[in-house]
Parts: C-alpha cells; structure tokens; sequence
C-alpha cells in the first residue's frame, strides 16, 4: 500500500487531480494531511510508562575452571 499525502494548504488544488491520477492504481491512496501538531513535543516523556529492557541473556555466575595445559 502506498500512501500519498498532501498537505491540507495544498489540499484544494492537488487532492482531486492526484485522486484522479491514481484512481486506476489499486495500490495507492491519497491522503490529505490535517494534523495540527506534532504528537511527540522536545521534552516529553511520552507517557512515563516507557521501560528499557537489556533483551541480551543474563551471564552465568562464578568463574570458569581454569584450563589445563597440555603438553
């Protein structure tokens, strides 16, 4: 699926000219962008309920048995 969005300033003169352009084309939809504002502001914590994980497997404790020396 294939998105094309146009921004709401331009929505007037290139929504129906690009929704008639790709009418025939299954794959694409045109869009009109009428978001407002950013959702995610510099500073917020986006809820605070966020917790990083370290996904990598936990060591084993203790200490491998030393290696013998072959001779």
């Amino acid at each position: 699926m294939i998105y094309c969005v146009v921004p709401e300033p331009l929505a007037p003169e290139l929504y129906e000219k690009l929704a008639d352009y790709y009418d025939d084309d299954p794959n694409v939809t045109v869009i009109v962008d009428r978001r407002k504002k950013e959702r995610r502001l510099p500073g917020s914590t986006g809820g605070g309920q966020r917790e990083v994980r370290d996904r990598r497997r936990m060591r084993v404790t203790g200490d491998f048995p030393p290696l013998s020396s072959v001779e």
